[in-house]
């Protein structure tokens, strides 16, 4: 069992000499300098899909409605479902595609939807007339995403006849940019949605354009909420040239492993499958419990450091399934002692550069079986 100083534990039992670290207090800094760089009377929605990136939605929502968001942003109905059962009260949005079939279990939790097709309408008066509960409603715009949404020739006439209809609880309207680290691009599906926006009556409604990257680059007159994800998190993305504001963020993920092995590997002997680590004199390799099953692709093998007592250490030999090992040769240690991975100098976005990917995507690995301990 991890024994830890200052711990919010998950009610997981933690058996393992590994684990994702989670600084609530810095998560509560981070959406506090996001709100403050935005109009009061804006709101804010904090994006929690995939469980917060891998982080636990459930653990983080509360202090994310208690700095300054007003709802929350999940991917499919049971990430919603998830938070209510947890008895997370706030207006929950579903941004992605919810299947028709599923839009009456949207109503019985409480959930608010995209819609963007007919099928979406009839299935939501469908389940308006077996619950007496208008089903709440957003309706998602495609103005150049290409992905889900109400196509721009047709939006028009679709908001009207989800205006008109008697058995929706019409909530508001959004689009999502696709290339907003990009500003003549980003401004087409701008121009896109001040048109529709100019055609439709859209008081009282929630309007939704600005993504991470637009809340802190893009000031648009037609829009009264902003929806915000991987910053919260103490993550950047691609931003334009011209930087709009950047909050202080600090990092609210760290992934941490306690030695349980110390050994010398001699000249010339190799470390791990397939050798590609051949000890050059005598090395001493530290192991800890981490493989590719946790998300840690065996890609980065040879590739990354670690921290260590303050010190920097080199992965050596191919990361396996459940362990990989660290040269700590000069570094004084002992069995028990934590190698952390990810830090602010062992960044994430080191190893998405290394691996010609993102952020979003190697942080969302680390879910697969690492236990969460929260900390402050």
């Amino acid at each position: 069992m991890i024994k830890m100083k200052n711990i919010r534990q998950t009610k997981i039992n933690i058996h393992r000499d590994s684990w994702v670290e989670i600084n609530i207090e810095n998560l509560a800094h981070n959406a506090r300098e996001i709100r403050k760089n935005v109009p009061p009377d804006t709101k804010l929605l904090a994006v929690v899909k995939a469980d917060s990136y891998g982080m636990g939605s459930v653990m983080l929502a509360p202090t994310l409605l208690a700095s300054g968001f007003d709802m929350l942003g999940v991917a499919s109905i049971d990430e919603g479902v998830d938070l209510r059962n947890a008895k997370i009260s706030c207006d929950i949005l579903v941004l992605g595609a919810v299947p028709v079939w599923a839009v009456e279990s949207a109503v019985n939790f409480n959930l608010s939807i995209a819609i963007f097709s007919k099928a979406h309408l009839a299935a939501c008066k469908n389940a308006y007339e077996r619950t007496g509960i208008k089903p709440k409603v957003h309706i998602k715009l495609d103005t150049g995403m290409n992905r889900i949404g109400v196509s721009y020739e047709d939006a028009v006439d679709f908001i009207k006849e989800a205006q008109a209809a008697d058995y929706l609880n019409l909530q508001g309207i959004f689009t999502h940019f696709a290339n907003a680290e990009n500003r003549e691009k980003t401004q087409l599906q701008i121009n896109k949605w001040n048109t529709i926006l100019s055609q439709v009556n859209t008081d009282g409604l929630l309007l939704h354009i600005q993504n991470t990257v637009g809340t802190m680059c893009y000031e648009i007159p037609k829009s009264n909420m902003r929806r915000v994800g991987i910053a919260l998190y103490g993550l950047w993305t691609d931003m334009p040239d011209d930087k709009g504001f950047r909050p202080d963020l600090k990092p609210v993920m760290s992934l941490k492993g306690r030695i349980v092995n110390i050994h010398t590997a001699k000249n010339g002997e190799g470390v791990s499958y397939g050798h590609t680590f051949i000890a050059k004199g005598d090395r001493t390799i530290a192991t800890i419990p981490i493989g590719y099953a946790d998300g840690v692709s065996r890609c980065l093998s040879n590739k990354i450091f670690a921290t260590l007592n303050g010190k920097q250490i080199p992965q050596v030999g191919n990361i396996t399934m459940d362990q990989m090992m660290f040269d700590i040769t000069g570094v004084e240690a002992e069995i028990g002692d934590v190698i952390t991975l990810i830090d602010e100098k062992n960044t994430i976005d080191k190893w998405a550069e290394i691996l010609g990917t993102i952020n979003y995507e190697l942080i969302c690995r680390l879910k697969v079986r690492l236990p969460r301990v929260y900390t402050r």
